[in-house]
């Protein structure tokens, strides 16, 4: 299992965490801390890799930096 963490550009309320939760929820992630501004995944990486963990937060509609 790996965790990574992101830092998110464009969050600015608990909306915008709920989203970014909404769309993690999609992929089979062992843990998930979202807040404004970043988000930190633990996943395994025979199941889940980097880039769609990337996507689904571009889904929500934000950028990772």
């Amino acid at each position: 299992m790996v965790t990574k963490d992101f830092k998110i550009e464009g969050m600015s309320c608990h909306h915008c965490v709920m989203a970014v939760e909404k769309e993690l929820s999609k992929l089979e992630l062992e843990n998930k801390k979202v807040e404004i501004g970043k988000a930190s995944v633990s996943f395994d990486e025979n199941k889940v890799n980097e880039q769609s963990i990337i996507q689904a937060i571009k889904e929500a509609g934000y950028k990772v930096v």
